[in-house]
């Protein structure tokens, strides 16, 4: 494996803000070929995450990319110098998408056939654009080793075979390169993700990988657990893995998938220095859209050059697991009441909370059914966004179960967590719970945790959307809720 990329641009739908790249309220289709140049050649990505999970993707993106940009590719070759990761859905949980993973690797080779025909137009050796292939919701090696499999014996194999007489499938259409890919497991659910040493082992033995990029969901755990579980689960999976590698003689790749918001990872231009400090043991970090288009240029620049010469990917310091996991199981359980509580108006919320990106609905694990009572709750981000619209960091939900031990506890294995809370608790609103079935003195729990200021200019925009939320005003409460959500530099 070549070197490991650092920021993996993604195209998570958190901005508050268009870019400048997009005539309409969303970015879609050509939009996603002009941002993944934009992010290599004017940001300083690495890596582009191409997605065909839970949204249509563009399989040509290759071929857009070389021909429209090929003064930048020719000096900067894809699949080496910065690369374009695939991320495609996972057969075992979203089964009516199934079939498009296969499409996705079918067309890897052709990709490669493009960069074959321009390398050979440039006058370059030829690189193979597409090295490896992401594969979300993967709670068993068997998922990995499946697509891995099924890569090298039915897609780069085929050409092999006799097509008619003596005749082989490359002789007839050309080789199928390269002849295997790497798959990324994204491991998003609790019990998977502390499982993830096991995964990785299995994956690296099976295919006889000296390395494996692990992808730690940060995200969709806060979701489901809480943001304080969210992080605490990283870290022990995070120390497991780091054993493993050490015990298999496997190397280890982490990749964090945070967010700028703080109940999503807290991974802003003006915060990579301390996400970068919070997880050092991690490689490869995710540069979501409000990231790259909530912030002027050359601050976003300057966040990404911080993450980029940090000293990233030592082995964690000693947690110890069986606490965390123990603080874990009661923040969650608390955090699930609260939620189960807030569940019906969330819904209500988020359907005043804009689309930035053409997406389908997604299945499985973020139906919060199977975490707490029989409520489902959105995404991830128009979860957090309906919250802060209203004036309820999410952050703060789940930690009134904290016992002054447990603070203790929390301070010396993530003391990063109290500066999350501070930045997300500047927008706290105490009206939030005119219109949210909270508990005043367990969001003051959690309050009494951080001394901050309030930002009153969210509050004004916050007050707005609870009062239009209170006389059924929509576009009132829409109007509000974007100008909260450009106040805070995220959507959610």
């Amino acid at each position: 494996m070549s070197d490991v990329p650092r920021l993996m641009s993604t195209q998570h739908p958190d901005n508050a803000t268009l870019p400048f790249f997009t005539a309409g309220d969303v970015i879609e289709g050509d939009d996603e070929i002009q941002e993944a140049y934009y992010v290599y050649s004017h940001l300083g990505c690495d890596e582009q995450m191409w997605d065909f999970e839970g949204k249509e993707g563009d399989e040509y993106a290759v071929k857009k990319l070389l021909s429209r940009y090929d003064d930048f590719f020719t000096e900067h070759r894809l699949g080496e110098d910065v690369r374009l990761t695939v991320r495609g859905p996972n057969p075992d949980v979203e089964e009516s998408e199934a079939k498009i993973l296969l499409e996705i690797l079918e067309s890897i080779p052709r990709s490669t056939d493009a960069a074959r025909l321009f390398a050979a137009d440039r006058g370059v050796d030829p690189v193979a654009p597409i090295v490896e292939v992401i594969i979300p919701m993967v709670t068993d090696a068997d998922q990995v080793n499946a697509v891995h499999e099924y890569y090298e014996s039915f897609v780069a194999a085929k050409g092999d075979e006799t097509v008619w007489g003596d005749r082989t499938v490359a002789d007839w259409v050309g080789e199928f390169a390269p002849k295997s890919v790497g798959v990324i497991p994204l491991i998003e659910e609790r019990d998977a993700m502390l499982r993830a040493h096991e995964i990785f082992r299995e994956y690296a033995t099976a295919q006889d990988r000296d390395a494996v990029r692990v992808f730690l969901a940060r995200s969709d755990p806060a979701l489901n657990y809480g943001s304080l579980a969210a992080d605490l689960i990283n870290k022990v999976a995070l120390a497991r893995l780091y054993r493993t590698a050490a015990e298999t003689g496997v190397t280890v790749h982490p990749i964090l998938g945070a967010g700028p918001a703080p109940f999503r990872g807290n991974l802003s231009p003006d915060r990579a220095q301390a996400t970068a400090e919070a997880y050092s043991e991690v490689e490869t970090f995710t540069i979501q859209s409000a990231f790259k288009y909530d912030y002027p240029v050359e601050t976003v620049r300057e966040g990404v050059a911080t993450l980029r010469e940090a000293d990233l990917g030592d082995p964690p310091s000693p947690i110890d697991e069986d606490r965390a996991l123990d603080v874990i199981d009661r923040t969650a359980a608390a955090y699930g009441d609260q939620v189960d509580a807030v569940a019906p108006t969330v819904n209500r919320l988020s359907s005043f909370v804009p689309d930035r990106r053409t997406r389908k609905l997604h299945v499985g694990l973020f139906g919060y059914s199977r975490e707490v009572g029989e409520h489902s709750l959105p995404r991830a981000i128009g979860y957090t966004a309906a919250l802060y619209s209203v004036g309820c960091p999410p952050t703060l939900l789940g930690l009134h179960a904290l016992t002054d031990a447990d603070r203790a506890f929390v301070e010396a294995a993530f003391p990063s967590f109290f500066g999350r809370l501070r930045d997300a608790a500047r927008y706290f609103n105490p009206r939030c719970t005119t219109v949210l079935d909270l508990a005043d003195d367990a969001l003051a729990a959690a309050l009494d945790l951080v001394d901050v200021e309030p930002d009153q200019e969210h509050r004004a925009a916050t007050d707005d959307a609870i009062d239009a939320f209170a006389r059924g005003d929509d576009d009132a409460l829409r109007s509000a809720a974007r100008r909260a959500a450009r106040t805070r530099q995220f959507l959610g």
